[in-house]
Order: structure tokens, then sequence, then C-alpha cells
């Protein structure tokens, strides 16, 4: 394996002629290389910062995979059962660079490419202007930066001029900061969810949580079957029947919390989740909620000064304001001029699939599967690697 920073004027190890280069080395990017190299495609991965899995180095202390460990293995190599079957971040990390050794990949860290752009010799296929002045070609191009690339932080009035603490959750790592402290979380996705009760089991002194549109709440296992299995059965099921169908097993195995200011949701599961907003999977939130821990309230419209503004006229003035507010995918600078990405930012294709404008241009990790991210992306990695081998 070679996992090097470069400095600007050094060359890349493994880079003189691979048939693909893969930008991010994340889950995506190692498992397309792995199977790449698996079908004898010489393949380069470069990575902007100086380690593998760079994104999960950075989340919060507590992340738990919320899927199963045995659905979660990227293609070649099992996660260690002594990992558990929910992972947690430390542990996920040790694994991908396990799993970057155990398949011996060319990893070149601290590369950082700006563009991709077509070869001027159509043989060479696509050329990457990278740090440092380089110029890397190669005839397939896989790109895995990320689904959790570029921290976003909505455009509220006032924001700019607020004078409180205010900080996206990307920052955050633990509750002891905020131990005593009154903080307001602001977005009920999987990742606000968790810093709220995080917050809670550091000892902050007060935890409200704003919520815009009320979440779709799943237990992660229920009598000891992942709520991930059930995604997979009916990942490929007409929309209206899942949403049909999800109402029936929310109120059998989550609680109605209507009395503590977070209702049912009215929108359908299956339809939130192929907008992009993935079910949160409870890890304590329920409790929390049940317990006044965690009080929902009504969504961030605005700040004046020390206070934050909601949509229904409340004034708050919490300690400080953390924004679990999500991400975006970042691929304009880099693709956004070759026609390749929808009206949202997202490749307009992914997997095995190459954009009919751009062959030999491949997109892992751009979707939010209800079937799980890594499992899809090992499947996806499959694919990239089979259609690669026939270019």
């Amino acid at each position: 394996m070679t996992d090097t920073t470069a400095s600007a004027a050094a060359p890349i190890p493994g880079a003189a002629a691979p048939d693909a280069i893969v930008i991010g080395a994340g889950p995506g990017g190692l498992a397309v290389a792995a199977s790449l190299r698996y079908r004898g495609v010489r393949t380069l991965v470069v990575e902007r910062s100086g380690a593998v899995g760079a994104s999960w180095r950075g989340h919060y202390e507590r992340l738990r995979l919320h899927t199963t460990r045995r659905l979660s293995a990227l293609p070649g190599l099992a996660i260690p059962r002594s990992y558990g079957r929910w992972v947690g971040r430390d542990d996920l990390v040790r694994y991908l660079e396990q799993y970057t050794r155990f398949h011996d990949l060319d990893v070149a860290t601290g590369i950082e490419v700006s563009r991709i752009e077509r070869a001027e010799d159509p043989a060479a296929g696509w050329a990457l202007p990278a740090t440092g002045g380089r110029m890397l070609t190669a005839r397939s191009i896989v790109v895995a930066t990320g689904f959790n690339h570029t921290p976003y932080v909505p455009a509220w009035p006032g924001r700019d001029t607020f004078d409180g603490e205010l900080q996206h959750a990307a920052g955050y790592r633990n509750g002891k900061p905020y131990a005593g402290r009154d903080v307001l979380v602001v977005g009920v996705g999987n990742t606000g969810a968790e810093i709220a009760v995080d917050l809670v089991e550091a000892g902050a002194a007060r935890v409200r949580l704003a919520v815009r549109t009320p979440p779709h709440i799943m237990r992660r296992s229920t009598a000891g079957w992942p709520a991930q299995r059930t995604g997979i059965m009916v990942r490929r099921l007409p929309t209206r029947l899942v949403d049909k169908i999800a109402p029936y097993v929310e109120r059998m195995s989550v609680p109605d919390l209507s009395a503590h200011g977070m209702p049912r949701p009215r929108t359908g599961l299956y339809s939130r989740v192929r907008e992009g907003a993935i079910p949160v999977q409870d890890v304590g939130l329920i409790a929390a909620v049940q317990a006044g821990k965690v009080e929902p309230v009504a969504a961030v419209e605005g700040f004046d000064g020390r206070e934050v503004l909601l949509a229904d006229g409340t004034r708050l003035t919490p300690d400080a304001v953390i924004a679990a507010t999500g991400y975006r995918r970042g691929l304009e600078p880099l693709v956004g001029h070759l026609g390749v990405l929808d009206d949202r930012g997202r490749p307009s294709v992914h997997g095995g699939r190459s954009p009919k404008s751009a062959p030999g241009l491949y997109f892992t990790g751009f979707t939010n599967p209800i079937s799980g991210n890594l499992r899809e992306m090992a499947i996806d990695a499959r694919r990239i690697a089979k259609s690669v081998a026939r270019r």
C-alpha cells in the first residue's frame, strides 16, 4: 500500500500510468479501488486530507452505524466481530485502515483535484488538475468525494450578526463543553437527534430541538430484527405502497410524541426517503423527549442580536446553537461544467453507469438509501469495477 502526504513537488507513487483514478479515500472510494484491483485494473486513489476515512474521523464521538456490521462490510473483507453489531466511529476508521492495507491499495494523500476535464488526447480520457501543479490522466475516473462534503448552514436573516455561539454539527465532537449550558439543536435528522441525546447525557442544563418537519422515527432494531433489513426488503417496492404500510409499522413500534411537541409526520415515509430524508433511528431520542429532557420547538426563522427567532413567534436566548442542517455535495467546481449534475447538484447517474455525455466518469456515495449507505456503496463498487474493466 502507498499512503503518503505528498509535497507540492513530489511525484505521486504509483500514478505513472493508472487505468483509473478514484477521487476520495472514504468507504466508497476504497471499495471501488479494491474491486478494480480484483479485476486487474491499475488504480490510483487520491485523497485531499492526510488519511483514509477523513470524514469519519471528524464525526462526533458517540456515532455508531445504524446499519449492522454484517451488512456494512466493503467488498473482500468482513468487519471484525469484535467491533460489535453496531460499529462505532473509531472502529469504522480502523476497519478502513485495515481494508486499505489488506487490499494493498495505492492511496496518495494530500492531493486535491480541483476539476475534471476532458484530456486533449481523446485516448487519454480525462485530465485532472491537482495540487502542486500536477496533471493526472486516466481513461476512467470515479468520483467518491462523499455525501457529507461541505457543511451547510442556512442563510437565516441575522445569522452573520448573531451575538451568540453558532456552529455546524460538523464541528461537534462531544457534549462536555456544553455541560450546564442551554443549547438549541437545529434539525431533527439522525445527526441532530443523536447530538441532542448526547448533550442530555453530558449534563447540558437545557436541550431544545428545532423541528421544521416532524420526522419519521424508527427503532434501530425490534426484537433483534434490524430496521435495515426492512429497508432492503422494501427498497424496490412502489413508493405509494411503502407509504401506506409504514404508518402501521410506526404506530406499533414508536409511541405518539404529539403531546411532547413532536407530532407524527403527515408525509409518506418512502416519499421522504426519495427526497433524501432518511428516517431517524432511535438511539435515545424517544425516551429523552418523553422525559422532557429534549424539548421540541418550532423551526428557526432567523436571529436578532442575541435572540433566536422561531417560526411560531417565540424568541429564545440559548447559550449555544448547533446547526445539524446537513451538507452539500460540493460537486459543482469539480464537474459542474460537464453537464452531469441534476438541478439539486447531485450526479444524474451513479454506480456502474456513466453519463452519456461523459463516458468513463462514474460516481458513488452520493445517494442516501434506506437500505444502508455502506451496503449500497459496496454494490456500486462491484458494478463500477465491472464497467471500467470492460473499457
